[in-house]
């Protein structure tokens, strides 16, 4: 027994010689790792069990926001409700122009290079700026772009865009789908690039159309890729907050717009924390959200591997 204490003695010594070094330079990073994430994480878990109010100390109600949330809250259930109808349309919409823009826009030509580099730098503006500017298009005032446009069309009478219910997911969508094609087409550029010109030719040789090989051989060598950018457009969509806060605001300080037609969950998640200050029954919406991006993200996964292996 003691041979055996001393060699594993000697192997943890050893262990530690090796790797001491490794895991001291670590603990900067995982004492901030743990600082800024960790502990966020884990009392905002605490707190979606609370009815904290940034003022008095937190006290447990259990699964009482929880209960609220799903039983009695019509706007949380409004707010789902457009947050599902703007990520379907963003997502569709967005990966198909995105791999139509790769498809287009695929080589190495400097006319290619520079359509690439157009439609990419809305993903690397400030956010905030493109809010603006589509603020300014869509205002309904004569120094808007869109009414400026439909008078040329002989349209008399100024649109109300931001007023009229009907019309504030799709112009969520447009936002969305403008600024975010350009990143997806990049990805698909280098997923294309990837594929070797080989199976082409060989498909060309054996009489396939242009369909034919873009079915039987771009679309299931870019299931990777498209599994990336379906799950990072679906985190991203879910998370939609600037388009709302800054575009939909109204004078009355209603964040969702009118009747919040564009009230989407995150920045309901806002106004029930930092406007009405129930902080607790925020960190639960925040929860509620965590659990559907992460269900409907290991979906999409799971999807993407199952195709992969068929």
């Amino acid at each position: 027994m003691a041979t055996v204490s001393m060699g594993r003695m000697r192997r943890t010594r050893s262990w530690l010689r090796r790797n001491a070094v490794s895991y001291v330079m670590l603990l900067p990073f995982a004492g901030l790792f743990a600082g800024f994430l960790i502990w966020p994480l884990a009392n905002s878990l605490y707190l979606s069990f609370t009815d904290f109010d940034g003022v008095s100390p937190p006290k447990l109600t259990g699964l009482e926001n929880f209960r609220r949330l799903f039983a009695e809250d019509d706007r949380f259930r409004h707010a789902l409700s457009n947050t599902g109808t703007y990520v379907a349309a963003t997502v569709v919409l967005g990966t198909l122009l995105s791999l139509g823009l790769a498809l287009a826009f695929r080589g190495s030509s400097w006319s290619h290079r520079v359509m690439r580099t157009i439609f990419f730098l809305p993903s690397v503006t400030s956010t905030i700026a493109i809010m603006l500017i589509w603020k300014w298009i869509f205002d309904p005032n004569d120094f808007g772009l869109a009414n400026t446009v439909i008078r040329w069309f002989g349209h008399s009478t100024a649109i109300e865009w931001l007023a009229t219910p009907g019309l504030s997911v799709p112009i969520l969508v447009l936002m969305a789908v403008w600024g975010g094609m350009g990143y997806g087409m990049v990805i698909f550029v280098a997923g294309l690039n990837s594929i070797p010109e080989e199976y082409y030719e060989a498909a060309r040789i054996d009489g396939a159309s242009t369909w034919q090989q873009f079915r039987r051989i771009t679309l299931p060598l870019l299931r990777p890729v498209t599994t990336y950018v379906v799950v990072t457009s679906l985190i991203a969509a879910f998370q939609i907050f600037e388009a709302v806060y800054i575009v939909f605001r109204t004078n009355a300080n209603t964040i969702g717009g009118v009747l919040d037609s564009g009230l989407m969950i995150v920045p309901y998640l806002y106004d029930i924390g930092f406007t009405h200050f129930q902080l607790g029954y925020a960190s639960a919406i925040a929860w509620v959200l965590f659990v559907i991006i992460f269900v409907i993200s290991l979906v999409n996964l799971r999807i993407g591997r199952a195709f992969k292996e068929l």
